[in-house]
Formats: structure tokens, C-alpha cells, sequence
């Protein structure tokens, strides 16, 4: 069995030791992750994101998956073969948030352990919601993000991209981590996704 930790930039996971929480498994990351420490696949969707994490120094054995845009520049004209490109959607669609192009980091990361393989693939930071009516993420009000007095941002993009990722992967067992009172997404309800709330052990 193979399990893959796509590890989402949610405040949520603020006091969570995520490299004791991520032993044994292999780690995806989303943009900034890299300032607190290695993990094994990231994704940036952003070219200041993919700028950051190609000169971080947590990087090095680091795949990074980016927008094809941004792939050609970086892999074709820098020669960076860290680059690697953002998986294909498993699926078309017609509406706005069905368009690779308005997929997020987050979205993508989920996409590409299902894409990998992964038998279980277990989601953590992924809070979708504001608690407080700001922006909901553990970098803001750092480089390359909101300011901390930000508005939150509408999660119904990740909430439909990232429930057309289970719906598609049928096979691929996948685990939610967050708190008790976290509320799971009515689209993300399928026999393949499950809640697992955090405890005292998990910190």
C-alpha cells in the first residue's frame, strides 16, 4: 500500500508537525511550502511561486510542477529538470472552473497523487473556509501573498475542481484531515473520501 501526504497551506495545520505527521509517506506540496522544509513534489501555478521555489534552498531534490506555460521557460530555456509540468484533467468540462487554466495549486496537488498512483492519498491544510472572515492561509501577509487583513477567498473553484479529483479516481482512497468542526463539502461525500479529524497525538 502506497499513501501519498498532499499537504494544503491551510491554518489549520499551524501546529501540526508535518514532517512527524508525514513519516512514511511521500509529500506534495503547494507554493511556499518550501520555507519550512523539504517535501517531495511541489506545485506552483504562479510564476513568482515557481521563481521562489526554484532558488529555495529545500528544493534541490524537489520536483516542481508547474503551469506548461511556465514549464517551457523554466525546463526549456533555464534547464532546470526539477521542472515537471501540472497533470492533464482527467476529464472536459464547459464551465469556467473546468478550464486547467483557473486550476489552482491546491487542486492540481490532489490531481497529481491521484495521478501518481497512489493508493491512499491523505489531504491536510485543505480548510476551504475562513474562521474569521480574513484570508484563510499560513503565509499571508508574507511575500508573493495577501495581506493578513485580506478578504477570504471564494473556495467554490477548489470545492468542485477538487471533488471532480475524487469522482474521477474512484479507486484512489482518500483521507481529509482537519478539526472536529471542520465540515466536509456535500460534492466531496463519495465512498472513496473520508473525515479524520486531528487529536492530541496528531500535534
Amino acid at each position: 500500500m502506497t499513501t501519498a501526504l498532499v499537504i494544503g497551506n491551510g491554518e489549520s495545520r499551524k501546529n501540526i508537525n508535518i514532517p512527524e505527521f508525514a513519516r512514511g509517506y511521500d509529500t506534495i506540496g503547494c507554493n511556499a511550502i518550501h520555507r519550512d522544509g523539504a517535501v517531495d513534489y511541489i506545485v506552483c501555478c504562479d510564476r513568482r511561486m515557481v521563481e521562489e521555489a526554484v532558488i529555495s534552498q529545500n528544493t534541490k531534490y524537489t520536483e516542481i510542477h508547474v503551469r506548461p506555460d511556465w514549464f517551457h521557460y523554466f525546463r526549456k530555456i533555464r534547464k532546470d529538470r526539477r521542472i515537471k509540468q501540472v497533470p492533464e484533467l482527467p476529464y472536459q468540462g464547459k464551465q469556467k472552473q473546468d478550464e486547467p487554466l483557473h486550476w489552482g495549486s491546491g487542486p492540481y496537488a490532489v490531481l497529481l497523487g491521484a495521478v501518481f498512483k497512489y493508493d491512499t492519498v491523505m489531504l491536510i491544510g485543505f480548510d476551504l473556509y475562513s474562521a474569521n472572515n480574513k484570508v484563510n492561509n499560513l503565509y499571508k501577509g508574507t511575500v508573493n501573498y495577501a495581506k493578513e487583513d485580506a478578504n477570504p477567498v471564494d473556495p467554490s473553484y477548489w470545492v468542485y475542481q477538487i471533488g471532480k479529483v475524487f469522482q474521477y479516481f474512484p479507486e484512489t482512497d482518500f483521507v481529509i484531515w482537519n478539526h472536529s468542526d471542520w465540515e466536509m463539502p456535500k460534492l466531496w461525500q463519495r465512498k472513496n473520501v473520508r473525515f479524520e479529524s486531528f487529536t492530541k497525538d496528531n500535534h
